[in-house]
């Protein structure tokens, strides 16, 4: 079981930048497939992008060109570089490592 632990988010107003990041308890060099998804409140946990191991990136429409993902399997870490936030981004972000979880960051955008 890998431990997964996110961090870098935080209250932001509407069209500024957050980066979160996901550390690893150990190798995610084997890992194909890494994703983060959030939460809002009320609604289902979605899938916002994701990565496999040839670097190959996925993404969920309403976040394409502004959010990028990335991984670094030396530093058993993942990232999402968040810009242009907007208010309907906010929700808990979390990190996925199959069948590992994240406990979740918190991302609101707000005036």
């Amino acid at each position: 079981q890998v431990q997964l632990v996110e961090s870098g988010g935080g209250l932001v107003q509407p069209g500024g930048s957050l980066r979160l990041s996901c550390a690893a308890s150990e190798s995610i060099f084997s890992i194909y497939a890494m994703g983060w998804y959030r939460q809002a409140p009320g609604k289902q946990r979605e899938l916002v992008a994701s990565i496999i191991s040839s670097g190959k990136t996925n993404y969920l429409d309403s976040v394409k060109g502004r959010f990028t993902i990335s991984r670094d399997n030396a530093k058993n870490m993942m990232y999402l570089q968040m810009n242009s936030l907007k208010p309907e981004d906010t929700a808990v972000y979390y990190c996925n490592a199959p069948p590992d979880w994240g406990q979740g960051t918190q991302v609101t955008v707000s005036a």
